[in-house]
Formats: structure tokens, sequence, C-alpha cells
């Protein structure tokens, strides 16, 4: 005879208020992902960094956040997630502190480089949590949607909370914010949430994590050193190194029993479109509002509350969509409502180009309203179609490159399209030579230096600086349209209108000698 197991037990009042802990822990990592764009013009006034240095404080955070997540979702399994919840916590509270009382642009850099080594350390953990505390796969879907709801709605309020703080304090206080939050994270988690730990865990391949490391940021440099100095031997060596380590990381995952990254996955169509859309769908958006709260203060005159109220109704169009998910799939498929989003999103991104032209607020609002609701259709969707479209027992797998891929996405926008934004800045500025020179060295490096450094004086000469800022702004929202239109056909085409990841087969690898 065959016993019958026992059903799974249900999630009582304590897992429901350790998940409101666990909310609160994304809720803040989403807030820090979008408070600082609306503090750029603030502390350039008060730290004076170069363009490439606004460029790393902007994405420093992504890059360590993305190329921990997976080895620190492993430490989880390994030491025990409430553990590591906490270290990353205590860890969030001391960065956040340095940061705010940063007195230079280097500081404030490698500030931001702990928060996203911290933060690594608290988003796996709280899945993974989540997954433990919920048995019950109703409950444990409403958890995680109550999850993924902390954090789009962190992400609405963090232009809100940013320009509330702005309005009356100096910079550093969109960082200081988090020390309080994090001590009821500590204090709450402690007593609320239950350790857990993974007991066939992988071994930590620490080679592999550094190989991704070494294969993003050099990049990224190279990128940015293009930009600024050109195309010389430094920016040709990084360009070399990063794409040397990439070949190394992949090759080891190809080879390892266990490895870091389950790439295999990506020899599944519908998975690697999904991967592939949600991505592209972060990095058009993320590296257009870092720019775009800049030229709402520096160009359009608004206060930093002002300007985040503008930038609100994007993120709460990305929060509403969850209400039209249910008929655009069953309407359009999983692949026709992935590429739809996309497409959305780049008839927003274009209509904000044409809005910047014009006086007003109330068109670039509306496009912002487009912009967010297709990005938010997209990245509901395809972050559903990822675990959908493999086998349930590699689902983990699947959610760790997708985690990964949307960080990147984030960091890769910033730096891209960021360096972008700074070449056509410059490409339009005025002829500067009759300016001091160091008043014209600050005109070229960006924006807000130059006005800084005019200090009320050339009106005209500022308001040229200011125009070529908003063309710079409309050429790469036009880029970015045009890399969602072309990410939205490739969902259509790639992505299968059902999934089902179940009968799904990962065609094997071929060896490798």
């Amino acid at each position: 005879m065959f016993r019958e197991s026992p059903p799974p037990a249900s999630a009582g009042p304590r897992e429901w208020a350790a998940l409101g802990v666990l909310v609160l822990a994304v809720l803040l990592l989403a807030v820090d992902g979008t408070v600082l764009a609306l503090a750029v013009p603030s502390l350039s006034a008060t730290l004076d960094p170069t363009a490439n240095q606004l460029l790393w404080i902007g994405d420093i955070y992504s890059f360590a956040l993305a190329g921990l997540l997976v080895t620190m979702g492993n430490l989880a399994d390994r030491i025990g997630r409430k553990k590591l919840l906490m270290i990353g916590a205590a860890c969030f509270g001391v960065a956040s502190a340095i940061a705010a009382f940063s007195p230079s642009a280097e500081v404030l850099i490698a500030a931001r480089a702990l928060l996203g080594i911290s933060g690594a350390t608290l988003m796996p953990s709280t899945l993974s949590i989540i997954r433990h505390m919920f048995a019950v796969p109703a409950q444990r879907t409403r958890a995680i949607a109550i999850w993924s709801v902390g954090a789009a709605g962190g992400a609405a309020l963090g232009p809100v909370v940013g320009g509330l703080l702005l309005e009356h304090f100096w910079w550093g206080s969109v960082f200081l914010i988090n020390i309080p939050v994090m001590l009821v994270l500590i204090i709450a988690g402690a007593f609320l949430l239950p350790e857990s730990r993974n007991p066939r865990a992988l071994p930590i391949d620490l080679l592999s994590s550094l190989l991704s490391m070494a294969a993003i940021v050099p990049v990224i440099y190279a990128v940015k050193r293009v930009v600024g100095e050109g195309a010389d031997f430094v920016a040709i060596g990084a360009g070399v190194v990063g794409i040397l380590c990439g070949w190394l990381f992949v090759r080891r995952q190809q080879r390892s029993a266990d490895p870091m990254l389950d790439l295999e996955l990506f020899r599944l169509p519908a998975f690697r479109g999904a991967v592939v859309s949600n991505g592209f769908a972060i990095f058009a958006l993320s590296g257009l509002l870092f720019f775009f709260s800049q030229y709402l203060q520096l160009v359009r005159g608004l206060s930093p509350l002002r300007a985040g109220l503008v930038e609100l109704p994007a993120m709460l169009a990305s929060m509403l969509v969850v209400v039209f998910i249910g008929i655009a799939v069953a309407r359009l498929g999983t692949g026709g409502s992935i590429g739809f989003g996309l497409v959305l999103g780049a008839v927003g991104l274009a209509g904000l180009a044409f809005a910047e032209s014009l006086d007003g607020l109330a068109v670039m609002i509306a496009a912002l309203l487009v912009v967010g609701f297709g990005i938010g259709l997209t990245s509901t969707v395809s972050t559903d179609a990822v675990v959908g479209s493999v086998p349930r027992e590699r689902a983990g797998a699947a959610s760790a490159i997708a985690e990964t891929a949307y960080e990147l996405g984030v960091a890769l926008g910033i730096a891209i399209l960021g360096s972008l934004m700074t070449a056509q800045y410059r490409l339009r500025l005025p002829d500067l030579t009759e300016l001091p020179a160091t008043v014209a060295a600050s005109a070229r490096e960006s924006l807000a230096a130059g006005l800084e450094a005019l200090d009320g004086a050339f009106p005209a000469l500022a308001g040229q600086l200011q125009d070529a800022f908003a063309g710079g702004m409309q050429t790469t929202a036009l880029v970015a349209a045009g890399i969602l239109l072309v990410a939205g056909v490739f969902a259509w085409v790639t992505i299968p209108a059902k999934l089902d990841g179940d009968d799904a087969v990962v065609p094997p690898v071929a060896a490798t000698g």
C-alpha cells in the first residue's frame, strides 16, 4: 500500500508578517535603484564629478548586484538564507551612511559598489525564504505577487520620496533613509523569519564569479573611455580583457558539472527570447530615465519633487498593468504580449522624444504612461515566461538568470545609453573658446557642471547648453525606441503563444574538448 503524503502546511499570521519584512527589503532596494537619478544635479554641484564618474555612480550599484546575485544565492543556500539576509541588511545600512556623507565622487562610487554587494545578498534571500515559508502553491503564488508589487511600488515611490527629501535636505538624505528601514528589517526579521538552507547546495564557484565580473566591468569601462577619451590603448585593452573573460566564463559554465549559470537553458528558444526581451526592456527604460530626471530639473527647471511627480505615471502604469495581463495573454499569447509591450514602449519613447521639443508637460506625461505600460507588460509576462518555458526542476536556475539579466539591463542601459547621451551632448555644444578654460571644461563635462560654472552669467550660452542636452536626450530616446522595436519583433517571432515548461526538453550540449 502507498500512503498519501500529507498536504503541505498552510501559512499562518507569522508567515504573512514575515512576508511584510521581506517586501520591505525589496521595496527599499527598488527605491534605491530609482531615487539617485533625482539627486544627480544636487550631488553634481557638491562633489563635482566628471561625466564618467557620474555614470559610475549611477551604474556601479547594478553591476555589483548583477555580478554577485547567483554567487550570493548559492552562499545563502549554504550558510542560511536568514543569516545572509541579516548580514546583508547590516552592510546595506553601513554603506548607506558612507554614501550619504561621501566627501568625494570616488568615495560615493565605492559606497554604491558596497550597496550593490549588500543588495545581492538581500534579493535572492527574500525569494528563497518566501519559497520556504509558503508551501501551499496558491499561497506561494499570492506571496510572490505581493513581493513583485513591493518591487514595483518601490520603483514608483523612489522619485517621490527622493523629491520630498531633496526639497528640504541635502542630496545625501536619499541614502540616509535606508538606515531606519534596515534597522526595522533586522529587528523584525530576527523574530519572524525562519532559517533555511539547501542540504544539497553546490560549492561556491569563486572563479566563475570573478570571471563574470571581469567580463562585465572592463567592457563598460571601455565604452565610457571611448566616449570620454577616444579609442586609445587603454580602452581597447579593457575591451579585449572583458571579451576574453566573458569567453572563459562561458567555456567554464559549459564544462562544469555544476555551473554557476545554467547556460544550457539558452538552447530553449522561448527561454532565450524571454530573457533577452526583458533585458532589453529594462536596458532602454533605465538608461533613459537616469538622464530624464536631470533633463526635468536642469532644462525644464522643475524642482526635485515636481520632477519625481512627473516620472511617477510611468511607474504607476507599470504596476497597474497587472489588471490587463490576463486579457493580453488570452488574446495575444505569451510571445505576442511581450512583443506588443516592447512595441508599445518604443512608441512611448518616440513620443517622449517628440514631447521634449514642446512646451508644457501633458504630452510628456502621456508618453511616459505609454512607456510604463508597455515595459510593465513586457517585464511581467516575460518573467513568468522565463520560468514557464523550462522544466519545473530547473525553475530555480531560470530565475537566477532572469534576475541577473534584469540587473545587467539596468547597468548596461545607464552605461551605454548614458555614454551615447554624453557624446550627443558634446557634439551639440556651441563654440566655447571665448570662455575661461575651467568654465569651458566644466561645460564640456556635463550640463550640471556647466551651469554650475556659469553661475548665472552668460544666460544665452546657458540656454544653448540646455538645448544641447535636450537634443542629446531626443536622439537617445529614439535610439532606445529602435532597440525596443527590434526586440519586440524578436520576441513575437521567438516566444510561442503558449508555454508548457514541464514538456520542455533542453537540447543536449555538444561535447567540448
